[in-house]
């Protein structure tokens, strides 16, 4: 809500400057937004009086004024608006003067070839909101030239932009944000309350017939006559533009000044045209829900259909309003209106919260009265619009219906109990300076008081503390309900920032299980590899083979579990290519489902697809794209398992169809199955326009957590290394191609004993001079040993056992 300060100090003594209140505020729970300084708009424009206006001589469209703003000569004022004229007062910005709003400083210039010593201004200019398209024109007369335009135009305030929460209904109004400065400031109250006003007769043609007294507690139907519709005086569109409401006319600004003044939603219908929709004379205002097939269009130019949950204002059971919400277009106020039926009413928070929410409108009136109307001013605020409108729009009130079944005003506040012991318990001690102490008696009896509560000392409970019995005031009835909510406003009041602050004694410094760090390196590898990490849903189509699905999906493409990882990389991959991204390298952490025989099933999965170039640049290729091969491939993944220090062994694999069952490897760690590598099947490829070189891989995570040791990943281990030199070896046969790899360096592994420290692969050949069904692979062996240098005799019969462990498992045709 936008808190004009001119107004305020009306209400209640103001001491502080803005920006200390702003803080006051903000400290109690009231944030403050922003401050909108509207004095430095206007500073350094004054009051001036155009002596003469002649055209200009070298331009149609503008004028060149002799103004007069009070220092003994007069300025020639070069200005392009249509409307300036001779004996005017206008608003002059002289040389020196910057308007913040149009960002300018104005400088003696000439125009088309004439001096201007300055600029009449228009509203626009100063920052001000005008339907006016020229300058601005006084209405006044006599006005002292040279003095200061911002009182006149509402420009000498400060505006805060505050928030409530939504607990404090009573804080959308001007009358509650002054209690709230004066409670926080001990500034005094001055709110008075209106007179009675005066009825001319009481017998009258309205009546009022509520249907629902729960939805609606009260309603004051009044009639007025001889209304004259007329602008606002300034004072009052004043104060309407500074808290952001656009002026319309006298009655219907009226309602908005109560609204924002006391919190009291207001709204005038034109009398004539309420007996028109009735159909007659005689006016039954009524309160009900809607029936079926029922519309209405509001005041916004809008026709809503109405829902059951709508409550409605009708004139002789004909909706003519939103009851809490919107009035309708129908029974409006305008120009030629001459009676009103003002309405004053209390409607219950939930009805017009679910009213506003069906069909899709919020108002200023809707959302004070969801937060909850103050039921105790009722009255006060319909005597203060009726006061208004006679003095404003001369209007005469003939009569004035109530329906009224409040419960009695006896019950409107409440006691409850408050023990000062309580209070120091649940809010810690206070800083004294150098030492702390306790909230006192007097501190929490001065802060009930100036929140508006009367406190009865009930004597001191076991502990010899005081207790008291605080009666709450009514406009604080619905947040104050709790001994725990008084111990909360006089926190708030004496101020949060005053406790001390208090820590646990015993604090600890987080860490990670062990399971999340390995995953967070497990990523860091794989990022460094080159790879993209990936998110899907973990909502598929359904189809796959032992899909778990939903019984209430929200869509059908969204209605399985995934089984899998692999399937979502493979679509990604495509759709990143048809997007014109390239092919991607990357892969995901998920969870997958599925159904066994003994129940649903789940577990963690890392999966990757790999079909991208590598390289970083293409010059070295002339701008050709390599795709990544088999090896470059399988070496992503060993470069992640030897930095986590695992052993893989890599075995042919046809499983799975999507796969190519020449190029397909099943990963066995330890005797146990870990997942599967390979390049996806050319057929599938072909299906999906991907290029002719793209691997896949899924682990079971699990599986590879628990093949890791605490220490062998979080604390790095000192391996000895040989300070002799290596005597490395070659070995090469024909093999047949059935035999995998891995076998044979088990077979070269274990020949070699202590001595061997590595085998690696270096060649393959198939085709010419190589018997069919065969291949030619070529081992380099290198020989190692830690205490000494090895001689030829130590190395060569190892080496020939390696030669002989090979011919006699596998049969191979050695080749050197």
């Amino acid at each position: 809500m936008r808190i004009s300060l001119n107004w305020l100090r009306e209400l209640v003594e103001i001491k502080l400057s803005p920006e200390e209140l702003a803080e006051t505020l903000t400290m109690a729970g009231f944030e403050v937004e922003e401050i909108e300084d509207r004095r430095t708009w206007a500073n350094g424009v004054v009051i001036g009086k155009v002596l003469e206006r002649q055209p200009h001589p070298n331009a149609d469209k503008l004028s060149v004024c002799q103004v007069d703003v009070g220092r003994g000569e007069t300025f020639n004022i070069v200005c392009g608006a249509a409307n300036v004229k001779a004996d005017i007062y206008v608003p002059v910005a002289t040389t020196g003067t910057y308007l913040p709003k149009i960002d300018l400083k104005i400088k003696p210039a000439k125009l088309r070839g004439v001096p201007s010593q300055g600029m009449i201004c228009s509203l626009k200019e100063l920052g001000l909101p005008t339907d006016i398209d020229g300058i601005h024109i006084f209405t006044q007369e006599n006005l002292p030239l040279g003095s200061d335009v911002r009182p006149l135009l509402g420009l000498d305030d400060v505006i805060l932009d505050l928030t409530a929460t939504a607990n404090r209904a009573d804080a959308l109004s001007m009358v509650g944000v002054a209690r709230e400065v004066a409670a926080l400031t001990g500034g005094k109250l001055s709110i008075l309350e209106p007179a009675e006003v005066s009825i001319s007769k009481k017998a009258g043609n309205l009546a009022l017939k509520i249907a629902d007294t729960q939805a609606c507690p009260a309603y004051i139907g009044t009639v007025i006559e001889q209304i004259k519709i007329a602008p606002s005086p300034e004072w009052l569109q004043q104060r309407l533009r500074a808290a952001g409401v656009r002026p319309i006319s006298n009655v219907v600004d009226i309602t908005n000044y109560v609204l924002l003044e006391w919190g009291q939603p207001l709204h005038a219908f034109d009398g004539d045209r309420l007996k028109s929709v009735a159909g007659s004379e005689n006016l039954t205002i009524g309160v009900r829900f809607v029936n079926n097939g029922e519309s209405l269009k509001t005041l916004d130019g809008q026709t809503r259909t109405l829902a059951s949950q709508n409550l409605l204002i009708t004139a002789n059971d004909k909706p003519i309003a939103l009851a809490g919400v919107m009035g309708g277009e129908e029974t409006e106020v305008h120009q030629g209106t001459q009676s009103l039926v003002l309405e004053a009413a209390l409607f219950d928070s939930v009805a017009i919260r679910r009213s506003s929410r069906s069909v899709g409108l919020r108002s200023e009136a809707s959302g004070r009265y969801e937060r909850g109307v103050n039921r105790a001013e009722l009255e006060i605020a319909n005597r203060r619009a009726l006061s208004l409108i006679s003095e404003l729009a001369s209007g005469i009130i003939v009569q004035q219906e109530i329906a009224d079944t409040r419960p009695d005003p006896s019950s409107w506040s409440r006691s409850i109990a408050l023990r000062l012991d309580r209070v120091n318990q649940i809010l810690g001690p206070i800083d004294l300076g150098e030492d702390t102490g306790e909230l006192q008696k007097q501190d929490v009896e001065r802060i009930l008081t100036a929140l508006g509560c009367q406190l009865t000392f009930s004597g001191e409970d076991s502990t010899h503390q005081p207790t008291w019995s605080v009666s709450v005031p009514p406009y604080r009835y619905r947040d104050l309900e709790r001994e725990i909510d008084l111990i909360e406003e006089i926190a708030r009041l004496y101020g949060y920032n005053k406790f001390c602050d208090t820590l646990p004694d015993k604090a600890e410094a987080g860490y990670l299980p062990l399971d999340e760090e390995v995953i967070r390196k497990l990523r860091a590898f794989l990022r460094a590899e080159g790879l993209t990490e990936l998110i899907h849903y973990s909502l598929v189509k359904p189809g796959e083979d032992r899909n778990i699905v939903l019984s209430n999906p929200l869509f059908v493409e969204y209605s399985a579990l995934r089984t899998d990882l692999i399937s979502g990389l493979i679509d990604a991959f495509q759709y990143n290519l048809e997007q014109g991204n390239g092919a991607l390298n990357g892969f995901e952490i998920g969870q997958i489902f599925w159904q066994e025989e003994d129940g649903l099933q789940e577990t963690e999965a890392l999966a990757g697809i790999m079909g991208g170039d590598i390289s970083v640049g293409k010059w070295s290729k002339s701008g050709r794209e390599e795709p990544i091969s088999w090896f470059e491939a399988k070496g992503i993944l060993e470069s992640v398992f030897r930095q986590l220090s695992l052993q893989i062994e890599f075995q042919p694999d046809r499983r799975d169809d999507r796969l190519h069952p020449g190029r397909t490897a099943s990963l066995w760690i330890r005797g146990n199955s870990l997942g599967i590598f390979g390049q996806l099947h050319p057929q599938l490829r072909r299906e999906k326009g991907l290029p002719d070189s793209v691997y896949v891989f899924q682990l079971d995570l699990n599986v590879l957590l628990d093949s890791l040791g605490e220490d062998e990943i979080l604390v790095s281990t000192f391996q000895p290394y040989s300070t002799y030199p290596a005597s490395d070896r070659d070995i090469a046969f024909f093999a047949p191609v059935k035999i995998s790899v891995v076998e044979i360096e088990k077979v070269i592994t274990k020949a070699g004993k202590n001595l061997l420290e590595s085998v690696e692969l270096f060649d393959e050949y198939r085709g010419e001079n190589v018997p069919e069904g065969q291949r030619s692979l070529a081992f380099r062996l290198i020989y190692r040993a830690s205490d000494r240098t090895l001689t030829e005799a130590e190395v060569e019969p190892v080496h020939n056992k390696v030669r002989e462990a090979l011919v006699e498992k596998f049969g191979v045709n050695l080749r050197s």
